[in-house]
Order: structure tokens, then sequence, then C-alpha cells
């Protein structure tokens, strides 16, 4: 059976994509958490993880002798092991747009990843309306993201018509405009819904907010976990 070392769930959105497709498809694994202390060379985190994984980060796959590390190559890894779930879209153009955009996912919005970090427990819509107010590159990004998810083959599909590794790279966005209430479009909007509405998605957000864990530096806009808890 895999193994996958994943953070903590409020805050590890690269551990949320492999989790949810293994979720998903019904891929039996387990789960091995490595709590955040702090990314310092001597932290406990990074003594664990790096027992498995040599650059010291999270998510890993473990199968057997063999690690897997980096998001997309644990899930290309998966989609190929595990070809009867069609973890990508079996037609050829929806495949290649699945790839391209999850290959955008894995590269881009970095104004959106600097600036509004998943915090599956927060509440923080008045920090998100002042974001969105101060930066140009954050507006350019969810631009992007609201064009990606209207541009899906119907409004009541996923991101390529069945759930697809695409819509995986996607769900941690999806805790991130849940948590900032950031401004996107009504084709995303019901996206978004969809997304949340899954299971293991649902399943994610109830560990997420039992971990009842405050970590500093993953947590720019509090100053301890009781502020702005969502009720």
């Amino acid at each position: 059976m895999y193994q996958l070392l994943i953070g903590n769930k409020n805050y590890s959105t690269w551990s949320m994509r492999p989790w949810i497709l293994l979720k998903q498809a019904g891929i039996p694994f387990q789960e091995q958490l490595i709590q955040f202390d702090s990314f310092e060379a001597d932290s406990q985190f990074k003594t664990e993880i790096l027992k498995l994984n040599p650059t010291g980060k999270v998510p890993a796959l473990v199968d057997g002798d063999l690690v897997v590390w980096d998001t997309l190559a644990i899930c290309e890894y998966l989609a190929e092991q595990h070809s009867e779930h069609a973890l990508w879209p079996q037609d050829k153009t929806l495949r290649a747009r699945a790839r391209c955009i999850s290959a955008e996912m894995h590269s881009s919005f970095q104004g959106l990843r600097n600036l509004c970090p998943m915090n599956v427990e927060a509440e923080l819509t008045h920090i998100g309306k002042q974001l969105w107010a101060e930066h140009a590159q954050l507006r350019a990004d969810v631009a992007r993201i609201d064009q990606i998810w209207s541009e899906r083959p119907d409004d009541d599909s996923f991101l390529c018509g069945e759930f697809s590794i695409a819509d995986a790279f996607y769900a941690p966005v999806v805790m991130r405009f849940d948590c900032y209430k950031l401004p996107i479009s009504a084709s995303s909007q019901n996206y978004m819904q969809k997304i949340l509405a899954l299971p293991s998605v649902q399943q994610w957000i109830a560990e997420a907010k039992q971990e009842q864990t405050f970590v500093p530096f993953d947590e720019p806009y509090r100053q301890h976990r009781e502020e702005f808890l969502k009720a």
C-alpha cells in the first residue's frame, strides 16, 4: 500500500493535491502527517521529512522502495500505475488541456501563493478585500484562474469533464478563494461549490479544522488561532 507523507491539512496546499486525488479515486493509501514547526534546517519537520525525501518537502509518495516527490510527479506516477481510474481525461484534447492547466498551477500564480496562503479554518474576508485593493498581481492571478475555471466543458462539469488531476491541483485554490472571499464570476463560483461538495474535500476540511494547531510562520494575518475562526 502507498504511504503519503503530508504536512498540516490546514496549511499544506501541495499535500492536499495528491491526497484529494487518491481519496477521490478510491486508491488505498496510508497517511503520515509530519507536523510543521518551522522550515529551518534543524527543525523537527526537516529532520523527519529528510529521512525519506531529499528535497525536505511534502508531499512524498512511498511505494515500496520507491519514493516519488513533487506533487506533479506523484500525480503522473499514480496516473501511470492506475490507468483504470483515468486520472487524466481519456479524450486527447481534454487531456492536453488538463496537463497544461495543471502545469500552469504548478509553476505560476506567485501573487496568489505569496499573499493568500491556504488557511482552511480561518475566515479572512477583510484581509482579502485589502489585498485585492492593494495588489495588481493578485487581481491578475485571480482573473487568469477565473478564465481557466470558466472555460470548462459545461457549467456542471469539472475542469476537463470528469474529475481529474487538474481538479486536484486547483482544489487548494478553492480553499484560498473561500477563505479570502476573492471576487470571481458566477460560473467559477459554481465550480467552487462543486469542488467543496466532494467527499474527499469535505473530509480534508473537517480534519484540517480538527488539527487545532497554530503555526506562526504560516499565519501572516493572525496572532493567535482564536481570531477569525469560522463559526
